[in-house]
């Protein structure tokens, strides 16, 4: 039950934040679409392609209509998303949670070992967003400016070592990922940046 309800938050999350880029980017409804499915089922494709089966996307019909819909609404409805674009990134956090915990879950039931839970978890949670980003030709902020696969990992490490088992625990720990995202957004934490001018000036004074 819990792997469902953190599937269908991800999926609805993740579609509305990738039909609000195409949107803002002033695609067309094919590419709002497009955009929205491409974040929706990015993440659960690349894990799939790497540890199970890519075709496991087509038994999730239900995902698909709901992913559709969300797309829909925000396609009918542009200016209701618009007028609260600074709240976009919580919905970026929402999907990460959702589909990081989801992720590990998955790929836990299929008696995968604690590094194959990890890495689902990354992939699942940050796949879509990167994908989305790259189509529309941004860098992915996961790479170069916000704390972002961190959280990803850490709900990875947590259902991988089972700290977290029981729905409420699982529901708890999607509820600590959101508030970190927000929080490391907020307040602009970053991961350690290397300068190439400040090692060309240590190998000068060297």
């Amino acid at each position: 039950m819990a792997w469902d309800v953190f599937n269908i938050i991800g999926t609805i999350a993740f579609a509305v934040s990738g039909a609000s880029i195409a949107i803002e980017r002033k695609y067309d409804i094919w590419g709002i679409y497009a955009f929205g499915l491409v974040t929706a089922f990015g993440g659960g494709i690349v894990r799939n392609m790497l540890l199970i089966l890519p075709t496991s996307l087509w038994s999730e019909s239900g995902l698909i209509k709901i992913s559709l819909i969300s797309i829909t609404a925000v396609f009918i409805f542009p200016s209701v998303w618009f007028k609260f674009k600074k709240y976009w990134m919580v919905f970026d956090a929402i999907g990460l949670g959702a589909f990081a915990v989801q992720g590990a879950l998955y790929v836990q039931s299929k008696g995968f070992p604690l590094s194959a839970v990890l890495i689902a978890s990354v992939l699942t949670g940050i796949g879509g967003g990167v994908i989305r980003d790259i189509l529309a030709t941004k860098k992915p902020l996961v790479f170069y400016d916000e704390i972002y696969a961190v959280w990803a990992l850490l709900a990875g490490c947590v259902i991988g070592f089972g700290w977290a088992t029981k729905p409420l625990e699982l529901y708890a720990l999607f509820g600590c990922i959101v508030t970190l995202r927000v929080i490391s957004v907020i307040y602009g934490w970053k991961l350690p940046h290397v300068s190439i001018n400040r090692r060309k000036n240590f190998t000068e004074h060297s």
